[in-house]
């Protein structure tokens, strides 16, 4: 017998806040989740840190961000073949062995005094093939634990969990690296990956569904998405309000200087107050049952309205309370959209159907930055919020016709 149809019985159909915890391995991966994500976050900040206090460049800590990065675009694909062939649980765990391997790495290189920023430099590009590769399994991964019926539930609580490593892994970092140092920073952050390998050890093998290896063509996989509209529209719904949602900093920071006023303590408050509204939409996602479209669309259609509202806010607690509500709604948004796409798609292909997701988001993430920069600078903060909320409003619109059209608008993603 599958672990998905066992997952289904063991979860009952009705959806509470937390009731996906009441699943023993997925409570298990949502402690290594945790573990692992606050830890890397610490070894962001220090990784950042010292490569600008060795060299003394921003551009180098560019650098070293972009060597992460880039894997993200040429090897996100393959890795959703990878899923879709061999274990998941399998690759999931080499993963986190991998990552625990290259901080272990950067912490013997800091603590013996001979690191140099070649060696981050390398080592974060290591961290990123690590990563791509390895992505839709661990998007899919959740799936395989907790079955349909808990799986909105479960993406949410773990949107949660790294929503909360987000607020203190930053924090945390600051912390190890004026107590401890750079180097015992890197220590700890491998030691956080050792819980969730342990987490995925402890697991009861008999409920984690199995396969034995088969071939896995991208073509096919990228096809049979194409042809689904449960699957082609909430990707690209979800990839092109991600130009603006996932690059929101980028406005913060000039609305915090030249709109408000409030400097740097402006800009912390408002990441603080849009994680804090993540949070909270994720908590929301958790209790909401079956994924419809239409359920997706109004969520994106109310995104669109606070970047308007959020705009014409005339004071600092105005804006930063509707900043609380553009967290959630960022939240739903991206929760729907996951969990639609997931359960819209076969076993046999969701590892390269969430590969083709992650891929699209991510690219235009990465684009939306520069055109955010460009235009906040010719334009100003205020006008392109404006713009940014209507230019998702006619996305929406453009999405939401040509779904009515299909008639595909009122089918629920089972």
């Amino acid at each position: 017998m599958s672990s998905t149809k066992g997952a289904d019985r063991a979860n009952p159909s009705r959806t509470t806040t937390f009731s996906s915890l009441r699943n023993r391995d997925f409570r298990l991966y949502m402690a290594g989740s945790v573990s692992s994500s606050t830890g890397s976050w610490v070894l962001r900040i220090a990784q950042d840190w010292l490569v600008l206090s060795l060299t003394g460049s921003p551009a180098a800590v560019g650098l070293t961000i972009a060597l992460q990065s880039l894997p993200t675009l040429l090897l996100t694909v393959p890795g959703g073949a990878l899923a879709d062939r061999y274990p998941m649980r399998r690759i999931v765990q080499l993963s986190y062995a991998g990552f625990a391997v290259l901080a272990a790495l950067l912490a013997a290189l800091t603590l013996t005094q001979v690191v140099q920023a070649w060696h981050l430099q390398l080592i974060a590009l290591g961290t990123g093939i690590t990563a791509a590769l390895s992505t839709p399994a661990r998007q899919v991964f959740v799936h395989e634990l907790v079955g349909s019926t808990q799986l909105r539930n479960a993406v949410s609580l773990n949107s949660a969990a790294l929503q909360l490593a987000g607020l203190i892994g930053p924090a945390l970092s600051g912390v190890l690296m004026g107590v401890a140092g750079v180097g015992w920073s890197f220590a700890i952050t491998a030691a956080s990956y050792v819980v969730p390998i342990l987490a995925l050890t402890r697991m009861r093998s008999e409920q984690v569904r199995t396969r034995p290896p088969q071939r896995a063509r991208l073509r096919t996989g990228l096809r049979y998405a194409a042809q689904r509209p449960d699957i082609l529209w909430p990707t690209l719904l979800v990839s092109l309000f991600g130009l603006f949602t996932a690059n929101l900093p980028v406005v913060l920071a000039p609305y915090a200087k030249d709109v408000f006023h409030s400097g740097a303590s402006g800009y912390g408050l408002f990441n603080t107050v849009v994680a804090a509204g993540a949070l909270l939409g994720a908590l929301v996602s958790a209790r909401l049952g079956r994924t419809r479209l239409r359920t997706l669309m109004a969520f994106a259609a109310a995104l669109s309205l606070l970047y308007i509202a959020a705009a014409a806010a005339t004071t600092q607690l105005v804006f930063c309370g509707i900043l609380l509500s553009v967290g959630a709604a960022t939240m739903l948004v991206n929760a729907s959209a996951n969990s639609t796409v997931q359960l819209a798609s076969p076993p046999t292909m969701r590892g390269r159907v969430m590969a083709l997701y992650v891929l699209t988001y991510y690219t235009a993430t990465t684009a939306g930055a520069p055109i955010a920069g460009t235009l906040i600078e010719h334009l100003g903060p205020r006008p392109y919020l404006l713009l940014a909320g209507g230019a998702q409003a006619t996305i929406c619109l453009l999405i939401t016709a040509r779904l009515a059209i299909a008639r595909s608008w009122a089918h629920p993603m089972t």
